[in-house]
């Protein structure tokens, strides 16, 4: 089928609009008409080849959307459903069996590689193939093909557009506090980084029950809307020293949960310092490859530690619907965090993006189906 898509040519290249054609699906795979694409800065990496990936290609991996048509064996959606898109993995091996997707020994494979298992991609203009199934989707397009696998079934009463980015960035982030570092309540969790991720986080520590939940940044105006979502503390650390301001915070004592969305190894050490005894120190942000840390290993010792986080531990399937539910509750508006922009305003959307003008831009493509507000919003 021909589909209008936004491909990346090569590195750096803004994102260029044109036709394709989308492959049928096959056995296991899903096309879904999308509705709402979220941009996610993995995204950029790849643009910028930070993170590698085959070019040309079709990037965007927080899609949302109504199923169109299915493959051979598909048993868990069908046309007309109303889908989250989210990343891909095996589904077999040592890490999946264990309910761990994100941590897939194929996961690069089924995210990165830009082509199927067998070799091919299913995108296809006359100058040659493009790379897609990027995480699984490659969103940034009127049509995506998805992986049964990776294609989670929603409340058809919940508009769409809002849900995009819970594919990856807004799970990540409230999967972080939720399913890895699971606060109880009356904890103390501070977030370093105000950005969509860490907005996201703090949303969840409020979801939890955490009692005092701190926002660090560098930008007021996030600083601003993490109290708006929650946040019962905000520092900026170009005003005055993090580390006192959270010893005063918590007499002395430390937070008990940190989490880092920085990807700076400066901000996770600071991290780790300012934790208690037996605190957790959650790593989301990514960072390039060989970047070192270097931490006191007698703060380690007594009792600390810092773990890992992708995808917010989620198996997507279970997790994305509960925190659909949570916001049709309006007890986690991540909708506030959201700036739509058309397809064909990609470009601006990035830039805005860039310029911290946005949180979260979602593009939008064809016209919502019907769906009833959230309650309460």
């Amino acid at each position: 089928m021909r589909i209008s898509a936004a491909v990346t040519e090569a590195r750096g290249a803004a994102f260029t609009l044109g036709s394709l054609e989308l492959d049928e699906p096959r056995p296991a795979e899903v096309v879904v008409r999308m509705v709402g694409s979220g941009i996610c800065h993995t995204d950029l990496a790849v643009r910028d080849q930070k993170r590698h990936m085959p070019l040309p290609a079709v990037l965007g991996h927080e899609g949302a959307g109504v199923v169109e048509a299915v493959g051979d064996g598909v048993t868990h959606v069908g046309p007309g459903d109303h889908v989250v898109l989210t990343f891909n993995s095996c589904g077999g091996c040592r890490m999946c069996a264990q309910g761990r997707p994100a941590y897939c020994d194929l996961l690069d494979a089924h995210n990165f590689a830009g082509l199927r298992a067998d070799g091919t991609t299913p995108l296809h203009r006359e100058s040659g193939d493009v790379h897609g199934v990027f995480f699984g989707q490659s969103a940034f397009a009127t049509h995506a093909l998805a992986n049964e696998r990776n294609v989670v079934k929603v409340d058809p009463n919940v508009p769409l557009v809002p849900l995009a980015p819970l594919g990856c960035g807004f799970q990540t982030g409230a999967g972080a506090v939720l399913n890895s570092l699971r606060p109880s309540a009356g904890s103390t969790v501070v977030v370093f980084g105000a950005g969509s991720v860490g907005l996201c986080a703090v949303m969840a520590a409020v979801v939890a029950g955490c009692t005092t939940v701190v926002a660090v940044d560098v930008n007021g105006r996030r600083l601003e809307l993490a109290r708006e979502v929650g946040a019962t503390h905000v520092h900026n650390g170009t005003e005055s020293d993090t580390a006192s301001f959270l010893r005063e915070l918590t007499a002395g004592l430390g937070a008990d949960f940190t989490v880092d969305t920085t990807g700076a190894a400066s901000v996770l050490r600071q991290a780790v310092d300012v934790l208690n005894q037996g605190g957790v120190c959650g790593l989301i942000g990514g960072s390039a490859p060989g970047t070192e840390v270097s931490l006191d290993m007698r703060t380690l010792l007594l009792g600390r530690s810092v773990r890992g986080i992708i995808e917010g531990d989620s198996v997507p399937r279970l997790f994305i619907p509960r925190l659909v539910e949570l916001y049709r509750q309006g007890r986690y508006p991540f909708d506030k965090l959201i700036g739509t922009y058309a397809f064909e305003d990609i470009n601006q959307a990035v830039e805005d993006m860039e310029k911290g003008a946005v949180v979260k831009p979602v593009l939008t493509f064809h016209r919502e189906p019907h769906a009833m507000p959230p309650g309460g919003r």
